[in-house]
């Protein structure tokens, strides 16, 4: 299990378009993928479920990865979110 403390730092937050990279990156892993904040933790392979976060710019969140692949599948969503989920804002 990999568990890791994130950071909303792109303008817009965790909009339709910036989940929509994070469901389709989570998807490619057979590990469970969670995004959680205040104590509410969704399905990070749901595109609903992100949006119900209401996640704006300065937002953490903890990410919360089970699985045989769960190194990899953390690394990817950290880079994403790092990445500003590729706005460049």
């Amino acid at each position: 299990m990999t568990i890791r403390e994130l950071q909303i730092i792109n303008k817009l937050g965790l909009h339709a378009r910036a989940a929509a990279k994070v469901v389709h990156a989570a998807n490619e892993f057979e590990s469970e993928v969670f995004l959680g904040v205040d104590g509410e933790e969704v399905n990070a392979k749901s595109i609903l479920g992100l949006l119900t976060l209401a996640a704006t710019q300065g937002t953490p969140l903890t990410l919360r990865v089970e699985g045989p692949d769960h190194a990899e599948a953390a690394a990817a969503i950290e880079a994403l979110f790092r990445n500003r989920f590729g706005e460049g804002e």
